[in-house]
């Protein structure tokens, strides 16, 4: 009797003990995966130049050459990933339209090539570090071969060649990515051993002074009062010759 008491006591000793090890158990911490982060934004520089104004004819060659991969695959290299983004000079239409036809469509598939490679620079480069880079007199390094970045009287000009274009706007300029217009195309001796023929930018015309028109009038009517006082002389001597010829002739048969 005595003995299964025993047994009966250990029993609820374990038991106990067994509960009370189990109320101390450590809780379960659950860790959350935080969200992965959103990928960067890249900008299409297909869809960029297409819808930004007068590059048709520089993006056509981009296309035609498969040159705007290379360009969209350095764009989408991102600082975050090791790369250094992109910097585009986009010569306008009207800046193609200046080249002698035969200078582009004899170039071999390779050169024409190049020359697009020409015309982008493997890093991104902001306006503000134009003026540095024209006093450093460093030549820039493109995709192929080299620019030299003038600033004259706060105007960004590219020198490549026979080629001396100037910077006319900044079209998109946001880290990675940049991209200016061009009023020239760039063109490099090493592609174009002789000069091209290329037709000079037109002058745009002189926007009008306020109050010049009007400063005008009064000496082109200066002019015409002139001109009629003159003509009026004139006809009042042939009148005056006329009747003395008429007495003359009447003194005459008298």
């Amino acid at each position: 009797m005595e003995l299964k008491r025993a047994v009966l006591v250990s029993a609820l000793l374990c038991l106990a003990l067994s509960r009370g090890a189990l109320s101390q158990r450590a809780p379960i911490i659950t860790i959350e995966t935080p969200a992965p982060a959103p990928a960067p934004r890249h900008v299409d520089l297909a869809e960029l130049l297409s819808l930004a104004g007068p590059y048709g004819t520089f993006l056509d060659y981009l296309t035609k050459t498969d040159v705007i991969k290379t360009f969209q695959s350095q764009a989408n290299d991102t600082e975050e990933q090791g790369g250094h983004g992109i910097t585009v000079f986009a010569p306008q239409d009207s800046a193609f339209a200046a080249v002698d036809s035969a200078a582009l469509s004899n170039l071999t598939a390779d050169r024409l090539r190049s020359l697009m490679l020409h015309h982008a620079a493997p890093k991104y480069y902001p306006l503000s570090v134009f003026s540095a880079l024209a006093a450093s007199s460093t030549p820039v390094s493109m995709f192929a071969y080299s620019v030299n970045v003038t600033d004259k009287a706060g105007k960004t000009g590219v020198v490549s060649g026979w080629a001396a274009a100037k910077l006319v706007s900044s079209v998109y300029s946001t880290r990675p990515v940049a991209v200016y217009a061009l009023d020239r195309v760039l063109l490099p001796k090493e592609i174009f051993p002789t000069a091209p023929e290329v037709a000079p930018v037109p002058v745009p015309a002189p926007a009008p002074v306020p109050g010049k028109a009007m400063d005008a009038a009064p000496g082109a009517g200066a002019k015409d009062n002139a001109g009629g006082k003159s003509s009026s002389s004139r006809v009042g001597t042939g009148r005056l010759l006329l009747g003395s010829l008429v007495l003359m002739v009447s003194g005459v048969l008298v």
